[in-house]
């Protein structure tokens, strides 16, 4: 059956908002562990396609600590005017040099982009419940394809361990769909709400 242009487009046009409306909350809880020195951990959250392509880098949690005191003597230090990708917690300047270490995030999407990630990147988070939305459509999350999904969220912690979870999704939904998993050790419980 053959429909008139004029009524594609205001079928189109009735869709439109909905899918620029669609959101994305999700809640990663950072478990207070019982260690002898503990350290925040480093924590990757991303979207990723069927074929493991990375569809949205969502969160990258990483130390940034600021040293951009002067050097021995008065002096500024010796790597002042670097870019701050380019220095380790050696340097004082973020720990970058430890981003490999959320091994499936690096393969997937880390060793191709540059930090920091304008939306993306930030420091460690303490422990709790960390809480955040994205828009569908707008950055750092762009359009989604209907298709299948997995939310995905990597912790690996300094004299810690690593632990990665995953939350299997099909875009769009047609109504609030909540979903959750349980972390084991470095992550607790990590939840995505889709609305349409």
């Amino acid at each position: 059956m053959k429909h008139p242009p004029f009524f594609l487009a205001i079928c189109s046009f009735a869709a439109a908002p909905a899918v620029l409306a669609a959101d994305l909350d999700i809640s990663v809880q950072i478990p207070q562990l019982d260690v002898a020195e503990y350290h925040r951990p480093y924590v990757a959250v991303w979207l990723e396609r069927e074929d493991h392509s990375v569809a949205g880098n969502l969160a990258l949690w990483y130390s940034q600590k600021r040293g951009g005191g002067p050097g021995p003597g008065g002096a500024p230090p010796a790597d002042a005017g670097k870019p701050a990708e380019n220095k380790s917690m050696a340097g004082g300047e973020g720990g970058t040099k430890w981003l490999p270490d959320l091994r499936q995030w690096w393969r997937r999407s880390g060793r191709e982009i540059s930090v920091p990630i304008d939306g993306v990147s930030g420091a460690t988070r303490p422990v709790g419940e960390q809480k955040f939305s994205f828009t569908v459509g707008k950055a750092p999350l762009a359009e989604l394809a209907p298709g299948k999904y997995k939310l995905l969220v990597e912790a690996a912690r300094e004299d810690g361990g690593r632990e990665l979870v995953d939350i299997p999704f099909e875009w769009p939904v047609a109504a609030e769909t909540p979903l959750k998993t349980q972390g084991k050790s470095e992550l607790g419980g990590v939840s995505l709400l889709l609305k349409p």
